[in-house]
Parts: C-alpha cells; structure tokens; sequence
C-alpha cells in the first residue's frame, strides 16, 4: 500500500546477507551471535496471533498499523467473495456497485464498532477506518466480478 515501506531494497543485489556479514565482524576466536529467524519463521508466529487477535471480540491493539492491516485485508477478502457472488449470479450494472459499497462498509463498519469496540478517534475517526483500503478493494471486486461474469454468463 502507497505509504508504507517495508523495507525493500535495503541491500543491493550481490552484497552478502546480514548474517554472513555478523559473522565476518565477529572478531577473530569469538563465535558470532546466532543469527535472528529469517523472515517465515519470525513472520507466521506474528500473523498468527494477529488473525487470533482479528477473530476474537474486544481485542487489544496496541499496534495501530496491525489493525489498519487487518482491516484492508478484511476488505480485500470480502472483495473477492461478492465479486465471485456477483459474477455467478448475473448482476449488472449500478446495481451491483453500489450494493457492493454498501455491504463492504457496512461489514467493516460493525466489525470496528461492534466486534472489536475499539476507540475510532484513535485511528482519525470512523471515515478514516471506513475508507481504508477501500478503492483497492473495489478495483479487486470489479476485476474478479468481471472475470466470473464473462466466463459464466458471456455467449
């Protein structure tokens, strides 16, 4: 997402990985420290207990970015499930959009509210959490309804 950098291109390609390099700068007869967990292993023990944290009512987040998180991944999800709905069932048109927008807010918004009862002015208030990653989402409805559509129902 525009905004938020993870880190890319931190190392330029052909320069040895951090690990190597500690154990270079170990001085000589000391053993380097033991190198931290690549990035899999580090990184499922986080998602874990974020997904636990998204599924259980009334969580604490101390983290806001890990809640911005689970919020546009939510709405990519929903993206993909009435996309593939709209394309089965042969729903065209303004009809659809503005049914999509609905229920994509409307879900998100009672999961903040209701589910998760969390303090919406902390995160900028509730349009802010509203519109998170909402026009990824609608791109991602549109592309997946379209390709359901077409391949079902085009002659």
């Amino acid at each position: 997402r525009a905004g938020r950098s993870r880190g890319r291109g931190r190392f330029r390609a052909g320069r040895a990985d951090p690990a190597e390099r500690d154990e270079r700068r170990a001085a000589p007869g000391r053993a380097a420290a033991p190198a931290a967990p690549r990035g899999g292993q580090r990184r499922r023990g986080r998602a874990r207990s974020v997904w636990g944290k998204a599924l259980r009512s009334d969580s604490a987040w101390h983290d806001k970015d890990e809640f911005l998180d689970v919020i546009y991944w939510f709405r990519q999800i929903i993206a993909v499930i009435l996309g593939i709905i709209w394309g089965v069932v042969p729903l065209k048109g303004f009809v659809g959009i503005a049914v999509f927008c609905l229920i994509n807010a409307g879900v998100l918004y009672l999961y903040f509210s209701s589910f998760q009862q969390i303090d919406e002015e902390e995160y900028g208030g509730t349009w802010e959490l509203t519109k998170e990653g909402f026009m990824t989402s609608f791109a991602l409805f549109l592309v997946v309804w379209i390709i359901f559509y077409t391949a079902i129902h085009y002659d």
